[in-house]
């Protein structure tokens, strides 16, 4: 029976390749799917046994059939009771093709023949039709991952690298955190790049299939490490277009440290490839940089005052506070930071610094001691200040100290850290 019900299932993933879902479901929910889908019971058999005329059955058998799967509308439901034989039946049949894949291979090379005979594309063919299968079942099989690679990187053909991608795609719809999955879509974007020299749609798409998989599992670093390795990727008006759209997202998912980790990735990528632009227009493109830093700045201050007690938030703040630090200083051979002498620059560091200490001065006053939340943003509004007073350039440490004295920064943070407060005392003397 295991035999015939991987014969089912492949040849319903043959017939509709645009499946976009998977799901593993008890028998007992099968009816209820039919209920919700609007479909009758005939309607839905039909669906389930596309291949069923393909194989003899009886009418018992034909009527057990029809729980085995469920496909409709692009979604493929398996069910649960049925996942052990699929599995081994599928492990064993790509396993045999592989092996006589790996003779077929030697024996061409004995023969020194290098042109792909009619039994190897066959093998070919079943190769990629039990791995699919079996990857299906077992998002970690490395060996069908490797040999699908294997298989496709002969062609080269475009169509097969998308493929590859709405495959890796359906994995990764009910194994979100598989790294196996994730690094297959990486070497197929990596080898498209090498037939393809525009990727802006792709990269379009899988940005967004990054932000929906987010939406459904919280803090997956591994889907957020893909949508940043594909800023390499992007050329600057796409960079642009990403943090732009990103920030509605952010804005919902501020406790997300993942999505303000992308975002600064973007930001540096902003940085580097304005040090690569020619003399004639470097100059607008600084000032462009300069404003996006302090648009990003201000956003993240109104992020900071709304949602109180975030770590995530500050955490990015000193990201972007740093980058404007770099913006302003120079290091020396002593490693050592001097500030860039100009009246301009002085004028405009001392008023981000003053608008950094009115920000914690805002942030270190419990305003409620019963909401946990407003200590929570005094403690990190005071290791902000301590993180800043070590950053900030020699010549401006001095400004620095005159101002925290000023505001009396040092008893109310005292207040809010007091198993810190001989590390405050040490930084304010």
């Amino acid at each position: 029976m295991a035999v015939d019900l991987l014969q089912q299932l492949e040849d319903i993933l043959e017939s509709d390749p645009l499946i976009d879902e998977l799901g593993f479901i008890h028998p007992s929910q099968f009816d209820l799917l039919n209920e919700e889908s609007g479909i009758s019971c005939n309607l839905s058999d039909e669906a389930i046994c596309q291949s069923t005329d393909k194989i003899a059955h009886s009418e018992q058998s034909s009527k057990q059939e029809t729980m085995y799967f469920w496909n409709r509308d692009h979604k493929l439901g398996i069910s649960t009771h049925v996942l052990l034989p699929l599995y081994r039946d599928a492990k064993q049949a790509f396993m045999t093709a592989f092996k006589q894949s790996k003779t077929c291979s030697k024996q061409s090379n004995e023969d020194g023949n290098c042109v792909p005979t009619s039994s190897s594309r066959d093998l070919e063919s079943i190769l990629m039709r039990h791995s699919r299968s079996l990857l299906l079942l077992s998002c970690d099989f490395m060996t069908a991952w490797n040999c699908r690679k294997l298989v496709v990187s002969k062609k080269k053909q475009y169509s097969m690298f998308v493929n590859e991608l709405i495959l890796s795609g359906l994995v990764l719809s009910y194994a979100p955190k598989s790294e196996q999955a994730w690094n297959h879509r990486r070497w197929v974007i990596k080898s498209m790049s090498a037939i393809c020299s525009n990727l802006k749609e792709i990269l379009e798409k899988e940005s967004e299939l990054v932000e929906k998989i987010a939406e459904r599992s919280k803090m997956n670093y591994r889907a957020w490490n893909h949508r940043c390795w594909l800023i390499s990727y992007m050329a600057r008006e796409q960079v642009l277009h990403e943090l732009k759209k990103s920030r509605s997202w952010a804005e919902q998912h501020v406790a997300d440290n993942c999505c303000f980790h992308y975002r600064s990735r973007l930001m540096l990528k902003i940085l580097e490839t304005s040090s690569c632009l020619d003399e004639t227009v470097s100059f607008s493109h600084t000032v462009d940089i300069d404003k996006a830093w302090k648009d990003e700045l201000d956003w993240n201050e109104t992020l900071v005052k709304r949602y109180v007690g975030r770590e995530a938030l500050w955490l990015y703040r000193r990201f972007l506070s740093l980058c404007r630090i770099n913006h302003f200083a120079i290091e020396s051979g002593d490693a050592s930071h001097h500030f860039k002498e100009t009246d301009r620059n002085y004028q405009d560091f001392s008023t981000f610094l003053e608008n950094e200490l009115c920000l914690i001065d805002y942030c270190s006053t419990v305003v409620d001691n019963e909401f946990a939340d407003y200590e929570a943003q005094a403690i990190y509004s005071a290791g902000y200040l301590l993180w800043l007073k070590v950053q900030v350039p020699k010549p401006m440490g001095n400004e620095l100290l005159q101002k925290m004295r000023a505001i009396d920064l040092k008893t109310l943070l005292e207040k809010s850290y007091p198993e810190r407060s001989s590390l405050f005392n040490y930084f304010m003397s």
